[in-house]
């Protein structure tokens, strides 16, 4: 496999200029390995807060505007090590936090189906970049969704690996415990291609790992007989857990989340071709509740933001980035600096995280959350069989929205900052699992695509993916008006 430096190329990148992908460039090579791997001679993005040597690490922030990374991180130094090269940093929400990118300091991205629309977040750049054309894949990252949801808006594959299989090494840490380095592709064998590199243990991540020898081999594809059963989180399924409030004070709350979370009628369009699709090519279709998911949201900021409180306070100004030009003292210097420097929700989020973190508040909310966490991964494992493979699972898989809506609008058409943190209900649950997901393509409606996801056992990327590549041979993903590919297809 190569990449092409076909002509036309430079001039379709200037053509996608305008959907504001790339925060600093490279150069595109036109040097080819000989080699056989299908990862050689190709382009790829990275979201930038991962690091890349020489390149900006700016995290989408005014306060790291300026700063380059001294060195690479693993699952970047592993893709060139195959011969891939770097196109450039892709666009994100600062720090990772956010659902549409528009919270980037630094620039704005669109979508490139349609240029008034978000193309997602936290890994936008990534996704906008791949849905284009501009690269065959990416890397971004998932907190609690930031890659599988602008997959979805982008209409792209999205990998969120297990907690554990890709080094997090070079990944500036926004919520430690639940992040972790995905994938961003045009097709399902393009995204097995590129995780089958960049997973496996790294002694300069001591949450890295490599899978159980129990776990399905990545390199094997489907073979007949094997068991072909996906659970369906409905959204009947969804609405009833979240229909049941725990206590009385928490019912008009959980009313708003359960209207945020509803699904508007192109998605559910979408998810009920997904299920009919795979009720075609033979998988046994089940429905599955998961009775803690009305928890999920809750757990999930909680947890997100006390450990994003912890990880940001290295950012002061005082070794690196952006400074006031005055200041009394090193307090007011940071102050000032912090002020400037950083945006609005990663102020709020600082803020939540610092206060559930205060003395007298960690067992009523922290504590509280991370049992929870335990609870919801309970749930899974009794569904899916637990991270050792000591038991037996149920299903192979479970198939669930991604998000309520499709790509969403700027001003009035936009959805407020609530409603997009309660959607995070889709997603959250498989970071708080430490479970892999994969959101997919399942049609396009109304002009704008529709993704879909798969949980799965964890390190059992390999099942999430044979089961997506048979998807994908009776619907081949789609690409907006304009997409050319200057590369050969993923073999």
């Amino acid at each position: 496999m190569r990449f092409i430096m076909a002509e036309g190329f430079l001039e379709y990148l200037k053509e996608w200029g305008k959907i504001g992908v790339f925060i600093g460039k490279a150069e595109f090579s036109q040097d080819f390995l000989d080699s056989d791997n299908p990862l050689s001679g190709l382009p790829f993005a990275v979201k930038d807060n991962i690091a890349v040597k020489g390149l900006p690490i700016t995290c989408g922030s005014r306060l790291l505007e300026h700063v380059k990374s001294p060195f690479t991180a693993t699952a970047v130094e592993r893709l060139k090590e195959k011969g891939a090269f770097i196109a450039g940093k892709a666009n994100l929400d600062e720090f990772g936090m956010g659902s549409s990118t528009d919270n980037s300091a630094l620039q704005r991205t669109n979508n490139p189906w349609d240029l008034n629309r978000v193309p997602g977040g936290s890994s936008g750049g990534s996704a906008a970049a791949v849905a284009a054309g501009l690269v065959p894949f990416a890397l971004g990252s998932d907190t609690g969704g930031s890659v599988r949801q602008p997959a979805a808006f982008c209409g792209v594959v999205g990998l969120k690996p297990t907690y554990g299989a890709v080094s997090r090494f070079g990944l500036v840490a926004y919520a430690s415990s639940l992040e972790g380095i995905g994938v961003l592709a045009d097709t399902t064998e393009r995204c097995r291609n590129v995780f089958a590199v960049i997973r496996g243990k790294d002694d300069k991540d001591q949450t890295s790992k490599d899978a159980p020898a129990e776990a399905p081999p990545l390199e094997e594809k489907n073979k007949k007989g094997m068991p072909r059963t996906i659970g369906v989180l409905s959204t009947s399924a969804i609405a009833k857990a979240i229909a049941t409030p725990a206590v009385q004070e928490s019912a008009e709350s959980l009313k708003r989340a359960a209207q945020a979370a509803a699904l508007e009628p192109e998605v559910a369009e979408g998810f009920e071709k997904a299920k009919a699709t795979f009720a075609d090519l033979g998988y046994r279709l089940v429905d599955v509740e998961i009775p803690s998911l009305k928890y999920g949201v809750p757990a999930y900021y909680t947890i997100a933001t006390a450990e994003a409180s912890a990880n940001l306070a290295r950012f002061d100004s005082v070794r690196y980035g952006v400074r006031p030009d005055w200041a009394e003292n090193p307090d007011d210097l940071i102050d000032k600096a912090r002020e400037a420097g950083f945006g609005d929700e990663v102020k709020l989020r600082i803020l939540l995280g610092t206060f559930v973190l205060r003395s007298g508040f960690q067992d009523r909310y922290y504590l509280r959350a991370q049992r929870i966490r335990a609870g919801i991964r309970a749930n899974f494992e009794a569904l899916l069989g637990d991270a050792e493979y000591n038991q037996p699972a149920q299903i192979d898989a479970i198939l669930m929205p991604v998000f309520p809506t499709r790509a969403f609008g700027r001003g009035e058409s936009s959805l407020s900052p609530f409603a997009q943190k309660a959607a995070d209900l889709y997603t959250c649950c498989a970071n708080l699992a430490g479970l892999p997901a994969l959101s997919f393509p399942a049609s396009v409606e109304k002009g704008l695509p529709v993704g879909v996801q798969l949980l799965g056992r964890a390190f059992a990327e390999a099942t999430l993916l044979n089961i997506v590549e048979d998807y994908e041979k009776v619907h081949p993903f789609p690409h907006p008006t304009g997409f050319k590919a200057f590369w050969d297809a993923a073999s």
